[in-house]
Formats: C-alpha cells, sequence, structure tokens
C-alpha cells in the first residue's frame, strides 16, 4: 500500500510507520532531513511539490503545531489553527484533483471537541455544543469540518484522540523526571476527568481502520476507562515506586499557560463506544496495565 502522510515524523505518525515496513510512505514535513525514520519512507516539503496524489491508496492526516505546553497569543493561536485547518484543507483539494487516487482519508482531531465534560460521560453520539470561547473546541471543530467535506466523494473517518501516553515523546516523558523524584502531584482538585491511549493502541486502531473494514466518520481514540487526574497520578506515582503528594495549584497553571492552562484542567470523560461496538481488543484497557508497560 502507498500511503501519504501529514504529521509523520510526529509521535503518532513515526510509531505507526515503524509499524508498518510492509507499506510505502511519503511523509510531508519541513524538517530537511529527518532522523531515524525507516527505509520504506520518501519525503516531501511541501504540498506545492505535488499536482494529483493519485500514486496513492489513502491518505493520512496528522499534522498540526503543538498544542500544549506554551501560552496561546494571538500569534500562537493563528499557527496552530493554520497548521491544521488550512492544510487539511489544501490536501482536501488535493485530493478532489485525483480521480484516481486515494479514496479514504484518515484526519486527525481530539476529544477537545466535547469542550469540559465535567462528570458527564461522551460518546461519539454526543451533540458538539457550538460557540463559546473555546479554542481547543472551535479548533477541533473546524479542523474536522474541513476533513469530513470531502465526505461525499470519499471515505473520511475523523480520530477523535486523547492524550497519547508513550516513552517516545508526548505528555509522558515530560512528567516523569518530577514523579521519578517524588515530586509529582494531581492538578488542582484532581477530580478532572482524562482519557488517554497508549501508543501501542493508538497503532493497533489505526490498523483496524486501514486494514479491516474500518470506521466511517467520527471515532473516539481513546481507552475504555478514562480516569481522574488523581488516579492517573497515583497510578504513575505508584510505577514510579514514589509518593505523590505535592499538587499542582490551579493558579499556578493559569498564571503560567493563562488559557492554554485549559487543557490540563477540564475534565474529558470520553468513551469510545464505536471502538467496543465493533469489539476492538485494546492491549493496555487499563491505565495500570498502560503505565506497566511503559514505565
Amino acid at each position: 500500500m502507498r500511503i501519504f502522510v501529514t504529521g509523520g515524523t510526529g509521535l503518532i505518525g513515526r510509531y505507526w510507520i515503524s509499524q508498518r515496513p510492509q507499506d510505502q510512505f511519503t511523509v510531508l514535513t519541513r524538517q530537511a532531513a529527518p532522523h531515524s525514520m525507516p527505509p520504506n519512507v520518501d519525503y516531501v516539503h511541501d504540498l506545492s511539490q505535488l499536482k494529483s496524489l493519485n500514486d496513492y491508496d489513502l491518505v493520512l492526516n496528522l499534522a498540526g503545531e503543538p498544542i500544549v505546553g506554551k501560552r496561546w497569543s494571538p500569534q500562537r493561536k493563528q499557527a496552530i489553527r493554520s497548521s491544521r485547518i488550512d492544510l487539511t484543507q489544501k490536501l482536501v483539494r488535493l485530493v478532489q484533483q485525483s480521480p484516481r487516487g486515494p479514496q479514504r482519508l484518515i484526519s486527525g482531531s481530539a476529544v477537545g471537541i466535547y469542550g469540559d465534560t465535567g462528570s458527564m460521560a461522551v460518546n461519539e453520539s454526543t451533540a458538539i455544543i457550538e460557540g463559546g470561547d473555546d479554542f481547543a473546541q472551535a479548533l477541533c471543530r473546524d479542523w474536522e469540518s474541513e476533513a469530513l467535506s470531502l465526505a461525499d466523494t470519499r471515505t473520511v473517518t475523523v480520530l477523535r484522540t486523547g492524550v497519547v501516553l508513550s516513552r517516545a515523546g508526548g505528555a509522558l516523558p515530560k512528567m516523569l523526571p518530577a514523579f521519578r523524584c517524588g515530586l509529582g502531584g494531581r492538578i488542582g482538585h484532581g477530580q478532572q476527568m482524562m482519557s488517554w491511549i497508549h501508543i501501542a493502541d493508538m497503532a493497533g486502531i489505526l490498523n483496524n481502520i486501514v486494514d479491516g473494514e474500518g470506521i466511517n466518520g467520527v471515532v473516539n481514540v481513546t481507552a475504555p476507562n478514562p480516569v481522574t487526574n488523581a488516579q492517573f497520578t497515583r497510578a504513575l506515582a505508584k510505577a514510579c515506586k514514589r509518593p505523590a503528594i505535592l499538587p499542582v495549584p490551579q493558579w499556578v497553571l493559569k498564571l503560567g499557560l493563562g488559557q492554554a492552562s485549559q487543557l490540563l484542567l477540564d475534565s474529558q470523560y470520553v468513551l469510545p463506544d464505536r471502538l467496543v461496538e465493533q469489539e476492538f481488543q485494546f492491549q493496555y484497557p487499563t491505565i495500570e496495565s498502560a503505565f506497566s508497560d511503559l514505565i
């Protein structure tokens, strides 16, 4: 299979590509010479280099500027939106110009589309609240809209992904030093829900969509057992064989990150009902099993 990937040098893309030596990949990247990519990968550095995608069977769209860890200045917000929405718009146009090209688009999104769910569990059938000043929610909504605009002529799957747990990147390696020193703890009151997924299950879900009958439309890419932030930090501390006794106050996060602190303070109680209905077999269905593998 020939697969065109945006975001292929990121955490998810790099891992998934490494699991599929049988396929040939073309990765869109701004890096001049990406490191540690397997030999079945070649590169383009601008979509304008391509007149069509007729040579490809599938498009996987994961590109996007990091949304976590920095304040959302107006310039930062624009960069985050452009890297997802504008790129997806260009990609959709290129697919439309490729009549013999890919019949499926798999495109990224995030559980942030549900907003702050509080203690209410949500699934793919939950209505999305319109309006408001939730930047992450509006970002995901507009990102999905661009991808789903292709649904009249192609099969489109949108991945509403939770926090991806991996040794190689993302949130976990940033948290580990503090927890291994016994300096970790809950964030704020710790009752906000966290919806997460082990990187191996993330790849397994992608394989299921690509190689099996697949899932059309939106799918929540999360483990079936979300946890509170307090449960998450206790499980991580236990895996590190350390206590978790130093909470991070809300005001500290709000002072340091501003509006971006909502990514850590909002509750995301998201269930992967479509995967469960398809009887997808999670390797790591609980946070304890995930940390047992990763720590």
